[in-house]
């Protein structure tokens, strides 16, 4: 007889419950997050246990690799895309974990993509960059504007990123105004060496692969938002069509309609948001370095606005991408562009 698992995940423990394949629960329990603990209360249930569905939550690596190397089959269950049952009158963590259960068994289980591992890791290593290039920003920023509120001028991005505490000295500014700013250079510094230790460690891991290498040919995709595209998007063959993947990068528009009316929005947050960061930045490259993404740009603008010309053109390069990594084959503008 055919059994199933649905384990409510949360920050220190977990729900794990054990049902058969006529809908009865044979186990229930709430745990503590070790390993240990939930492999020995499914390990009576194994010869028999079909598959297990963790809850997709922030803290899910440690049990679905556990899991998963200890021979059993694990779903990750999607639970934004269920629809839960509201008539109940109660609903507690054991209702969770025994749904996740009975949707696994009447095979109605809204599942999400578990990265392997090792790309895994690779994926987050560039997520950690973005974090941190997006903390360098908010220094530059705020040296920027105290150049601008002091002195009447402004410094690029560029030119800031060089400073240091000895060029800041040089500005003839007050001394605390001058201790603030070399706060901020000092951080600006410390952020710019370990991006860069983090960027040679991706491309060290990224760059004998041929999709990569395929990726760098689309128009606005570089040594930077290459990895990042191609781990955060996986294999092709995740995706039915290019409109999934176009979807899945946020590049199209979520509204609800009736009678031809736009009646609302919903699910706008559905898909990667790193892909769609890096699409949006291969844009705003691609529209002032290739002539062909510059035309299409000034045709949408011309009709719309600034952003929304951005977003399609983003919604272009993001199937684009799509195509080049399903088909192996370098980025051709003029099928792309036409």
């Amino acid at each position: 007889m055919k059994k199933y698992s649905g384990i409510d995940l949360h920050s220190n423990n977990s729900v794990v419950a054990i049902i058969d394949e006529m809908g009865r629960t044979l186990y229930c329990k709430r745990l503590p997050n070790e390993l240990a603990k939930v492999r020995e209360a499914l390990e009576p249930h194994r010869g028999e246990l079909a598959a297990i569905a963790v809850e997709s939550t922030y803290n899910w690596y440690w049990l679905v690799d556990g899991l998963q190397a200890a021979g059993y089959e694990v779903k990750l269950a999607h639970v934004a895309a269920m629809a839960r049952y509201s008539g109940l009158k109660r609903r507690d963590d054991e209702t969770d974990a025994l749904e996740l259960a009975q949707r696994l068994r009447l095979g109605n289980l809204p599942t999400g993509y578990i990265c392997p591992r090792a790309e895994r890791e690779v994926r987050d290593l560039g997520r950690r960059r973005l974090q941190l290039v997006r903390d360098r920003t908010r220094h530059v920023l705020a040296v920027e504007n105290v150049q601008a509120r002091e002195t009447g001028t402004r410094m690029g991005a560029n030119e800031v990123k060089r400073l240091d505490a000895d060029a800041v000295e040089h500005f003839g500014l007050g001394a605390d105004v001058t201790l603030g700013m070399q706060a901020n250079v000092a951080v600006i510094q410390a952020l710019n060496a370990e991006i860069a230790k983090l960027e040679r460690r991706i491309l060290k891991r990224v760059r004998p692969r041929p999709e990569y290498r395929l990726l760098k040919t689309v128009p606005g995709i570089g040594r930077v938002l290459a990895p990042i595209i191609m781990l955060e998007a996986g294999s092709m063959e995740r995706f039915k069509a290019v409109g999934n993947f176009a979807s899945y990068a946020r590049c199209v528009d979520s509204q609800y309609t009736s009678n031809n009316k736009k009646k609302g929005e919903g699910n706008r947050r559905n898909g990667n948001k790193h892909l769609a960061w890096a699409f949006i930045e291969a844009a705003n490259i691609a529209k002032r370095s290739c002539p062909q993404a510059k035309r299409f740009h000034e045709r949408k603008r011309a009709k719309t606005n600034a952003v929304v010309a951005t977003k399609a053109l983003a919604h272009k390069l993001a199937r684009a991408s799509y195509h080049v990594l399903k088909r192996r084959k370098r980025f051709d503008a003029k099928r792309c562009f036409r």
